[in-house]
């Protein structure tokens, strides 16, 4: 409310869509989808309604309200809304288990992509976008973008390590927060958790305070379900 204050009072009442669909993405960070939805509502943003309904884990939703946008965005000639419609699209198709039209959604975003050197469109999506990128340089589709894609991402993470997942939280878990709370979700025992990553017992409950600050959560049954929910582990 304060933000929106703040651009009415400086007559930028004009960029409070702009403003609110940044919102729906830190509320979407915040593990608070009713808010979220809400607040997409009201501004009318379709495309941050359909990333609520992705976030809710029903892409099908989400498919409804994008194909009447891709349509939209096509006819105007809005290019780069379109891009992010057709990515969109594709990471719902997957996620339906609809491969070919997630591929063929995906082909449509990098055609659009390629010619101005798009790669944060991409990127931004995380891991469900990372598997597309790497099915379609399987197929050979667009080989140049689609390399300077992925190894843009492979950068992003050093020595070759595998990418974190991505986490929809304000502050991240470390690659050692995960490794702990693998090993929670497994029944270990703080000692067994310190004997296998070869950590004094007195860290291994300061991963564990670190892990449930940032879940919010008290205890261990709780850190498990809520990385869960979070498709952390």
């Amino acid at each position: 409310a304060t933000t929106e204050q703040m651009a009415r009072q400086r007559n930028f009442w004009f960029r409070l869509p702009e403003i609110a669909s940044v919102q729906v993405l830190a509320l979407l960070q915040l593990g608070d989808g009713t808010a979220a939805g809400e607040l997409a509502q009201q501004y009318d943003l379709p495309m941050s309604r359909a990333r609520v309904h992705l976030a809710q884990g029903d892409p099908a939703a989400a498919l409804d309200v994008l194909g009447p946008l891709r349509q939209h965005t096509a006819a105007e000639g809005w290019q780069g809304d379109h891009l992010r419609v057709l990515v969109l699209e594709a990471i719902a198709q997957q996620a339906l288990g609809a491969h070919a039209a997630a591929q063929a959604a995906l082909a449509g975003a990098l055609a659009l992509g390629e010619p101005v050197g798009c790669l944060r469109v991409f990127l931004d999506e995380g891991a469900p976008m990372l598997r597309l990128l790497a099915a379609a340089q399987a197929a050979g589709v667009r080989p140049a973008y689609v390399g300077r894609l992925l190894a843009t991402a492979d950068a992003a993470t050093p020595n070759g390590a595998t990418a974190l997942p991505v986490q929809p939280l304000v502050e991240p878990l470390s690659r050692r927060e995960l490794e702990v709370l693998q090993l929670i979700a497994q029944g270990r025992s703080n000692r067994e958790i310190g004997e296998r990553l070869f950590l004094a017992l007195d860290t291994v409950k300061g991963h564990n305070r670190a892990i449930f600050g940032k879940l919010q959560v008290q205890r261990r049954t709780e850190a498990v379900a809520r990385a869960r929910e979070l498709g952390l582990i």
